[in-house]
């Protein structure tokens, strides 16, 4: 019975802790502190040092009643309309205090609250109806306006359009894609689109594949960056349309007229050994034997007799501009064909 009697103690002892911290984010709420009041106050309240992070921003905001940092010892995600936005945590030197759960769900609690108030960041995921609204050739202009309007984008501002495929979560790719801008997401069928009032590709991780639309009409924007996204490689992961120039043509084909032409069947079978499509691939992209055999890591005469030997499989002479182009060709529509394994 004693000891019982002491468990019983601790738990009223704990609960009534846990009231107390309730009670303090309650407060802060009702004086619509900012997240840097908020983190100086749960800094107060923890003793420790707090800390505050958006994934929008990539920003810290580190507070301490010391001053002295410490590895963090417990943390929580910052959830809003059910998308991570971001993390908090605390940092001590010691075993976490029992308390410091509440404390944490209790800041990360208050914390999406004062960004959905007052920013900086909003959530990126977006309902897909809506942004088929946006993309559907289907759409009136009335309907599609009104829909960009209700994402939150400018009207007289053009939108990126981007058709994505990623293993990690789709906020994350948008949110890295545009940090600092309106940018909203949502999965589709077979393909992510992503809307951005600003796009910085390089940002994205190198398992990303995404196909980036150039059209000023965001309808044809879509059909063109998933157009893109057919040409994405793991050596070239990002294709801009208007890069593609008359290699955009070739998606117009249909893939058993693609799989019937002689160059593209001889490509087909090459890429049984993926060292030799890479070696191929990388030929192809550079125009150089010696440039092709630095990015392979060879001796330029092992990467010449690789050639060699493609070319005799191919019936191509890769030396020669017309021999060259024609693998170009082929290893572009063999792509498209959809035969390639996922990267």
């Amino acid at each position: 019975m004693e000891a019982l009697a002491v468990r019983l103690s601790q738990l009223d002892t704990h609960v009534e802790g846990a009231i107390r911290v309730v009670m303090f984010y309650d407060t802060l709420m009702r004086r619509r502190v900012d997240l840097t009041a908020l983190t100086r106050a749960s800094a107060g309240l923890a003793e420790c040092v707090a800390a505050v992070r958006l994934h929008s921003t990539g920003r810290a905001i580190r507070l301490a009643p010391d001053g002295q940092p410490a590895p963090a010892s417990s943390r929580a995600p910052i959830v809003l309309d059910e998308e991570e936005i971001g993390t908090v945590w605390l940092e001590r030197p010691r075993p976490p205090n029992p308390l410091d759960d509440v404390v944490l769900d209790r800041l990360a609690i208050a914390a999406a609250a004062v960004v959905e108030r007052y920013g900086p960041a909003r959530t990126t995921m977006a309902d897909p109806a809506l942004v088929e609204l946006v993309i559907s050739a289907d759409s009136d202009e009335a309907a599609r306006a009104r829909a960009v309007r209700l994402l939150g984008f400018a009207a007289e501002r053009p939108v990126h359009v981007l058709a994505v495929r990623a293993r990690i979560p789709l906020d994350r790719v948008a949110g890295l894609l545009c940090p600092a801008h309106q940018v909203k997401a949502a999965p589709l069928t077979d393909v992510d689109v992503i809307l951005a009032s600003h796009a910085d590709p390089a940002r994205l991780p190198a398992d990303v594949r995404a196909g980036i639309g150039a059209a000023e009409r965001p309808e044809l924007s879509w059909q063109q960056a998933r157009i893109a996204l057919r040409f994405a490689t793991e050596r070239r992961p990002v294709v801009h349309y208007r890069e593609l120039g008359a290699l955009a043509l070739l998606a117009q084909a249909p893939p058993d007229a693609l799989r019937a032409n002689a160059d593209v069947a001889a490509i087909a079978r090459l890429a049984a050994s993926p060292r030799d499509l890479e070696t191929l691939d990388t030929y192809c992209a550079t125009g150089s034997l010696r440039r092709a055999a630095d990015l392979l890591h060879l001796h330029h005469s092992s990467v010449a007799r690789r050639l060699e030997l493609l070319g005799k499989a191919l019936d191509l002479d890769l030396a020669e501009p017309a021999g060259l182009m024609r693998a170009r060709l082929a290893l572009a529509a063999w792509q498209l064909t959809g035969d390639r394994a996922p990267d």
